[in-house]
């Protein structure tokens, strides 16, 4: 059989008569582009997602998992493939700070909420606990859902530019396989497409920062290290000796990828020397070292070196085309916040293009993503780096005048002298700072958006606790809806995120408000639920949604299809035109849209998700 150099068939969907080949092209499969194409296409828009590489990513990269990013994964009924393929939670976090696997430790965090001081804050906060899940592992589990609930998914299809307009954008591809170069006419354009981000180049996004300030070498190996780390579990390992102490952070790292089987070893190195130099045997050396085993058996896979960045976009969108992920914002794997962060992004961007393509709301809505997340890539930017920055307490007791300033300094923490009791102290306070970067609650799910999208309450939130390291939940707009366990029609528990989100908007009250409810029905929006807190499917029998809802039973909140509250009504409301009347205009405002059911006729379709047949670029293969 040969190939012909012939045209790709492209008939992804029927014709509607809109004129629009698809509704959304998503350029980028990684955390990012993979959940915006799941998203939407479980909210029965129609996606094509793109992406240049013949297959999910080559290396392990993002595997950190926070609980945000599990909750959205729940909300898209991913959550349990995705725990078949990780680290558990409670397998995350015995972290040492040691002279190597095999030699002595010096101090030792318990990290990512697996503390006996912290593992209740994180159960409380969340119906998720946190999972380790290397890229590779995590790209095809959002890929085939996304090509199974109707995305056309393409490999090897290399974006090219874009025009839009008011009404679209024509995006050009090149099929990578044929050559041939092919437009599609859609209503937005999504880039995922990573921190070398084209899109994001060609709609001429302002960023602030620098690129590539510090350099590390990071090597992927496969070596049983079980005997080492087995009865004291972590993904992560931080070694501190005289052969692994170059760089910004001063250490070497040991991270799992498969336990206890695979691993990452990284080091840092001087960029104003040129690249370190990666032959075997120096790689094998330096693993040999950083386990504490000269005899350690090694199988090295690939060898790679990443730079660090510090840099954010001030925008993220332009007309009708957004960006996302590491397009905009570009940062080191410090506190494990990129591919959570890129979620994130994406599950807030893909309900509001959703509706807007439904018809449920106004252009306006999607103009909301730029200023709910603009100010996180920031706040993410900023932790990464300020985290790296935080290894320098851990080193002051180095001699730095010795010959092996580790083992010298060790010598000192070792002294029953005051030197002695103040170096140690010195090292307690500052693994404590650690904990900003490795059990940093609040920085993981304190995120508060303020925009069109979201009606705030008067007055400013007055934080109790120190915001980086603890949640606050509230249900203040502009808040994720707090977790609370409440009972379904089975008589298992379901969190109160199990009966939000799902692409509806939800009105949320309790069984005295019966105004909103007539109110609701009265409105009849097919985008919008009524969920009525102690009835059966949602029962509070702790009462622990009572303790955290801050309104009263007959007052309302309307949380969005992200989980976020988009309004509330904190006091009883009992009369039912009233009740009308504020749901309206928190709908109208909240969606970009006209008052009142009537006003929501639209020429556009309003897309279900069934399934629809399509066919994939491809190459036409003939007989000889």
């Amino acid at each position: 059989m040969t190939h012909q150099n012939v045209p790709p068939i492209f008939e992804p969907f029927p014709d509607d008569g809109s004129g629009f080949d698809t509704d959304v092209v998503v350029v980028g499969l990684g955390p990012g582009g993979g959940t915006a194409a799941v998203a939407l296409a479980t909210y029965g828009v129609r996606v094509h997602a793109v992406t240049m590489f013949p297959w999910v990513a080559n290396s392990p990269r993002a595997h950190i998992t926070n609980q945000r990013a599990v909750e959205v994964l729940r909300d898209l009924g991913l959550e349990d493939d995705a725990r078949r393929f990780a680290t558990p939670w409670d397998q995350m976090g015995d972290t040492l700070f040691t002279t190597s696997l095999a030699g002595e430790e010096i101090v030792r965090l318990q990290t990512w909420g697996t503390g006996d001081g912290r593992s209740g804050d994180y159960l409380a906060g969340s119906p998720c606990t946190m999972l380790d899940i290397p890229q590779p592992m995590m790209e095809p589990i959002l890929i085939n859902k996304a090509a199974e609930r109707g995305a056309v998914v393409s490999f090897n299809t290399e974006y090219l530019d874009h025009e839009q307009d008011a009404h679209g954008v024509t995006v050009r591809f090149r099929d990578n396989r044929t050559g041939h170069v092919f437009t599609q006419r859609a209503r937005y354009l999504l880039g995922f497409d990573g921190a070398r981000s084209v899109i994001a180049e060609q709609i001429d996004l302002p960023f602030e920062g620098e690129l590539a300030r510090a350099g590390t070498a990071y090597i992927l190996f496969d070596a049983d290290l079980s005997r080492y780390v087995e009865h004291r579990p972590s993904i992560l390992h931080w070694i501190m000796n005289s052969k692994a102490g170059f760089g910004e952070i001063g250490m070497g790292l040991l991270r799992a990828i498969k336990p206890w089987n695979q691993w990452i070893a990284g080091w840092g190195f001087d960029m104003a020397a040129g690249e370190p130099n990666l032959d075997d045997e120096v790689v094998t050396a330096q693993i040999r070292t950083l386990v504490g085993d000269p005899n350690l058996e090694i199988d090295i896979i690939t060898k790679s070196l990443w730079y660090v960045n510090q840099q954010h976009a001030t925008k993220y969108s332009h007309g009708r085309v957004f960006c996302g992920g590491d397009a905009v914002h570009r940062h080191p794997p410090s506190s494990g916040l990129g591919s959570n962060t890129s979620m994130q992004d994406a599950f807030n961007l893909a309900w509001k293009i959703a509706f807007s393509v439904k018809g449920y709301a106004g252009e306006g809505l999607p103009q909301s993503y730029d200023d709910e997340r603009v100010p996180v890539g920031k706040q993410i930017v900023a932790r990464a780096n300020q985290s790296r920055k935080d290894y320098a307490g851990l080193r002051e007791f180095f001699d730095q005048d010795a010959d092996d300033p580790v083992a010298a300094g060790l010598e000192k923490l070792k002294e029953p002298t005051p030197d002695g009791v103040n170096a140690r102290e010195q090292l307690y306070r500052a693994l404590e700072l650690k904990n900003t970067e490795f059990n940093a609650h609040g920085v993981e799910l304190n995120q508060r958006y303020s925009s069109s999208a979201v009606l705030a309450d008067s007055g400013e939130e007055v934080w109790m606790r120190d915001r980086e390291l603890y949640l606050q939940p509230t249900t203040r707009p502009g808040a994720k809806i707090p977790h609370a366990w409440l009972v379904g029609p089975d008589g298992t528990r379901v969190s109160t995120l199990d009966v939000v989100g799902q692409g509806q908007m939800t009105l949320l009250t309790g069984l005295a408000g019966t105004a909103w409810v007539a109110a609701a029905d009265k409105l009849d929006l097919p985008f919008l639920r009524t969920v009525v807190i102690g009835t059966q499917g949602a029962a509070d029998p702790y009462g622990y949604w009572r303790q955290v809802r801050e309104i009263d039973e007959a007052g309302a909140l309307l949380v969005r299809p992200d989980g976020y509250v988009a309004w509330r009504q904190s006091h009883a409301v009992s009369d039912e035109e009233a009740a009308f009347e504020q749901l309206d205009a928190a709908l109208s405002r909240v969606l970009d849209r006209p008052h009142r059911s009537d006003a929501l006729t639209s020429n556009n379709p309003d897309y279900s998700t069934r399934a629809r047949p399509s066919t994939v670029p491809q190459i036409t293969l003939v007989s000889n």
